[in-house]
Formats: C-alpha cells, sequence, structure tokens
C-alpha cells in the first residue's frame, strides 16, 4: 500500500451577521441646505455614525446566512510548524 501523505490547506470561513441600529438625528449627521432654508441628512454621515454604533459592544448582532468557507488568498504553514 502507499504511503498517505496530506497537504496543509489554509481555509477561511466568513459568517455574514446584521444588525439593527437607530441613529440619532442630530447635527452631527445634518448640514444646512445650500439656499440657507433649513437642514438636511447627510447619507454619509448617517452611514458613519450607525458603523460606529454598530462597533459598540451592546450591538445585538442576528446571523444572516450560513458561513462561505474558502481557500483563504495567503497560503502559509500552520503556525506549529513554523
Amino acid at each position: 500500500m502507499p504511503k498517505v501523505s496530506a497537504i496543509a490547506v489554509r481555509l477561511r470561513r466568513t459568517t455574514l451577521e446584521e444588525a439593527f441600529v437607530h441613529v440619532p438625528v442630530t447635527d452631527e449627521v445634518m448640514e444646512t441646505k445650500p439656499d440657507g432654508s433649513g437642514y438636511r441628512l447627510v447619507p454619509a454621515r448617517v452611514m458613519q455614525a450607525a458603523v460606529r454604533l454598530g462597533r459598540q459592544s451592546g450591538t445585538s448582532w442576528r446571523i444572516e446566512s450560513e458561513p462561505v468557507v474558502e481557500p483563504h488568498p495567503i497560503q502559509m504553514p500552520e503556525p506549529r510548524l513554523q
């Protein structure tokens, strides 16, 4: 019987999660309209605030889909073999 060999392949597993956060409508996410007639939301600022809220430890995340397993783009020896 031939000798059995194996090759170590580094894999990456990515799990997508989702969360809903509530961004307060404050001066931080608003700007004055060009004609000076009032204020408007700035979508990029809303998203920045949402991401900041999502990084807080109290954010409730829910798994959105099954994990995706794929070869890691950077292959290297296993740490215990280095």
